[in-house]
């Protein structure tokens, strides 16, 4: 026998307004974390340092540092290597950052809010 009138899943109006502030709480430390990465800067190297990078929060290159010794015109391809390394790797460090202090105020739910905040 189906139940008439009262709230879906049982849901009182006092659980759905504390569900709400908690979502604004945990959106606005989202803007708030989001505005703090984007201001960090990340620095890397690669190749025994001989190319160094630094990339902010936003995933620009600050800086690009190259060694002159590793600079030898006949092997320009090894140079081109060591630099896309150290990019990468600076990427790879934000984005662990990111995805770390994120999940501080997700409680882990990371991927599974979308675009919700």
């Amino acid at each position: 026998m189906a139940k008439r009138g009262g709230y879906p899943g049982g849901m009182m109006p006092g659980n759905m307004n504390n569900l709400m502030k908690q979502a604004q709480k945990m959106q606005k430390q989202m803007e708030e974390t989001q505005a703090e990465l984007e201001a960090k800067e990340y620095e890397t190297s690669a190749g025994g340092g001989v190319v160094k990078v630094k990339i902010n929060g936003q995933k620009e290159i600050t800086e690009l540092i190259i060694d002159p010794e590793a600079v030898d015109p006949d092997d320009v391809e090894m140079l081109q290597d060591v630099i896309m390394a150290a990019v990468n790797e600076a990427i790879r460090i934000q984005a662990d950052d990111e995805k770390e202090q994120l999940s501080k105020i997700t409680g882990g739910m990371g991927g599974g809010l979308g675009g919700l905040f």
